[in-house]
């Protein structure tokens, strides 16, 4: 189960609600969701968020678990940059771990390097009191993951306010996340004796069907847009890519492309991605 993407699917469903959590303030200006084309990690992305407020940006970063490659911290440095370069104002980062963990990692808070220090913010969403999110429906979802010393009774008190949800397709829609995430804390036979109405007896199977279709389709989207992100600078530097260049770098695998990516800007003339697309065409 991918509960990084089905929480960035949730921000960007919501984003007013999201940018009020992670503000501490509420927001009532429309909050637009950036499709931002970032020249690096375009795949990497599948738990990243950017919300563009009436004055800054929010970079939101949903974490399960901590990963073996390269530091997080880096990341968050790499994504500022990016995102400086490209808007020039305010960026907020919110690093938000789901999962409880006593990993050194999920309580850094800065990138540090001999001349280089890079702050950001961090959400262990355990150690958070679930009251804010319990006066959102978007955000209930998440309030099960929340600190608490009585995990089945908070379990109960986010399925009273799910029941509450007076649309019939956003009840079905927050109760099907919700059993998703609270997956990483209860298991399925509690879920089942606490999500007992009718409402919540259909979301079981549309819990399915979302999250067959939001990682589904995270995956295709982005790999839509790590193709553009990778045809856009060749074609600026190289002209108009032949056919069958743009068919091979199309049929690339995610992995390939997340390489192709990397390596795209030591490319000094268009032989370079030829001699590139052969090597690993005859390595597939």
């Amino acid at each position: 189960m991918s509960y990084d993407n089905l929480c960035k699917y949730l921000a960007e469903q919501y984003p007013e609600a999201f940018a009020s959590w992670v503000l501490g303030k509420t927001v009532t200006s429309p909050v637009e969701v950036l499709k931002t084309e970032l020249s690096l990690e375009p795949i990497r992305a599948d738990s990243v968020t950017f919300l563009r407020t009436a004055t800054e940006i929010l970079h939101l970063e949903f974490q399960v678990r901590v990963d073996s490659g390269r530091p997080i911290s880096l990341r968050m440095l790499n994504y500022w940059l990016r995102l400086y370069w490209q808007y020039q104002i305010p960026i907020k980062q919110v690093l938000i771990w789901l999962k409880p963990t006593n990993h050194p990692t999920v309580f850094e808070t800065q990138f540090e390097s001999d001349t280089t220090q890079h702050r950001y913010n961090v959400i262990r969403l355990w150690e958070q009191p679930p009251g804010p999110l319990l006066t959102n429906p978007a955000l209930l979802p998440l309030a099960v993951l929340c600190e608490t010393q009585q995990p089945r009774d908070l379990l109960t008190q986010v399925a009273a306010e799910l029941a509450k949800i007076e649309a019939t397709q956003q009840r079905q829609e927050m109760t099907a996340c919700t059993e998703i995430i609270a997956g990483l804390r209860f298991d399925r036979e509690l879920l089942a004796s606490i999500f007992r109405e009718d409402v919540m007896r259909e979301s079981v199977v549309y819990q399915d069907i979302l999250q067959r279709g939001v990682e589904q389709g995270l995956a295709q989207g982005q790999k839509r847009e790590a193709r553009a992100m990778i045809l856009r600078p060749l074609t600026r530097r190289f002209g108009p890519l032949s056919a069958e260049l743009q068919a091979e770098i199309e049929s690339l695998t995610v992995p390939q492309l997340e390489d192709l990516n990397e390596i795209s800007y030591e490319f000094r003339e268009l032989a370079d991605l030829e001699t590139w697309l052969a090597s690993h065409r005859s390595n597939s």
